[in-house]
């Protein structure tokens, strides 16, 4: 009997991943887009379909050198196909291994000539397990010239609140959407994506198109572009493509990270500043708290309290209650654990770090944005009479970028 783990030892030592590739067609036109690269073992071993092999490597703790594996031999096919000559790649990446790497075999593999425009997908558990290694990555995936697509859109309330985060050039839309009963929860979805859409210019791409009737749903779904057995099934790459219309849409890129806090992010932008006391700014803070509660599972909460003796037990109680209702609750400061409430994301920095001075509050979903961000005058008065500099925005821009510097300082799982 073969033992799972040599079998897996040896497909990995030996190079044997092998890719195949799935098109993805423009909708309006039926012509090929680009092509999702999908991992697989040697054909006929035990670990030939990326179910086993994936759980084989989760349970041998070496998801990291088979997710490389899989990037490595996606693009090397696809560079060596005609698949360069003009289509769009997709490539996978596996929510529990580093996001990071991948910006080293991308870079790789853009030095040896491939010429291959790639969309890296990620899942909203890879974001919200990895947040701070996940938007470092896709930002310098970004700088080399990749795309960034949002996968699995659908199943999990979470990536709707994501998106912001990410901010995809593609939004995949889950083959649950296009094959599932037209239910309030894809209604919710179609909101969110085509808001999204329409504000930046994302492609939508809807998974699992198997017959005449999902196509026709995904049209009226408002997807640009679709996957599924309908238009091909994975096989190996293709030595011509004919007729070919790449993915041309871009989603704005985003800001990138500039080492301002996101109160210095709001002066920088010339958002007019006010003064109030830590009584006023209580109230406010306070009133995001609650809507954030009534926006849901579609909704991110972050708040930068300054330090770890401001986490009263009330305080921490109530931020429980956020992380139970919303898809993310994050909540630093300096001394913040990792886990500052049940279900809370923490992180922590230095006392002497400039955002041991601000107060920020921040909430964002597919629909809303606000935040309360805030700077101490570091008075020297009863706490509930320190002033600070404030700014209050619902800017969606604004928001947006200071909600990626406030998760950007939580902790990586």
């Amino acid at each position: 009997m073969i033992d799972v783990e040599e079998e897996l030892a040896r497909i990995l030592s030996g190079g044997l991943i092998v890719s195949r590739y799935q098109p993805i067609v423009r909708l309006s036109s039926g012509t090929i887009a680009g092509f999702e690269a999908l991992a697989r073992g040697p054909q006929g071993s035990l670990l030939e379909f990326p179910d086993r092999l994936f759980a084989a490597a989760r349970h041998a703790r070496c998801l990291d050198t088979l997710d490389a594996a899989c990037r490595a031999a996606a693009l090397a096919g696809a560079a060596t196909s005609a698949i360069a000559d003009g289509a769009t790649l997709f490539v996978n990446t596996e929510p529990d291994t580093s996001a990071r790497a991948m910006v080293g075999t991308y870079d790789s593999l853009l030095a040896t000539g491939g010429g291959s425009r790639v969309v890296f997908e990620f899942t909203e558990r890879a974001l919200t397990a990895r947040p701070a290694d996940v938007l470092e990555a896709t930002e310098q995936l970004r700088r080399l010239g990749a795309g960034i697509a949002l996968d699995d859109v659908g199943i999990d309330p979470r990536s709707l609140a994501l998106l912001a985060f990410l901010q995809p050039d593609v939004v995949k839309l889950d083959l649950s959407i296009v094959q599932g009963a037209r239910t309030q929860r894809a209604a919710r979805v179609m909101h969110a994506v085509g808001a999204y859409a329409e504000r930046s210019g994302a492609a939508i791409v809807a998974e699992g198109i198997e017959t005449p009737e999902h196509l026709a749903i995904a049209l009226s779904l408002g997807a640009t572009h679709g996957q599924g057995w309908l238009f091909g099934r994975p096989e190996p790459a293709p030595d011509t493509l004919g007729i070919t219309e790449p993915l041309e849409a871009w989603a704005p890129v985003p800001e990138p990270a500039t080492g301002q806090t996101a109160f210095q992010m709001v002066v920088a932008a010339g958002r007019p500043v006010q003064t109030a006391d830590k009584a006023l700014l209580y109230s406010l803070s306070r009133q995001l708290e609650l809507h954030a509660l009534s926006l849901g599972d579609e909704c991110v909460a972050l708040s930068n309290l300054q330090r770890a003796e401001h986490l009263t037990p009330t305080t921490a109680a109530r931020y429980a209650q956020l992380a139970e209702q919303t898809a993310f609750c994050g909540l630093i400061g300096s001394g913040v654990p990792d886990e500052p409430a049940p279900g809370v994301r923490g992180g922590s920095y230095s006392f002497d770090d400039p955002l041991a001075r601000e107060w920020s509050v921040v909430v964002i979903s597919p629909h809303f944005s606000a935040a309360m961000l805030a700077c101490d005058l570091g008075d020297d008065v009863p706490d509930m009479q320190r002033r600070f500099s404030y700014c209050l925005t619902y800017d969606r821009p604004l928001v947006a970028q200071a909600a990626r510097a406030l998760m950007s300082s939580v902790a990586n799982r």
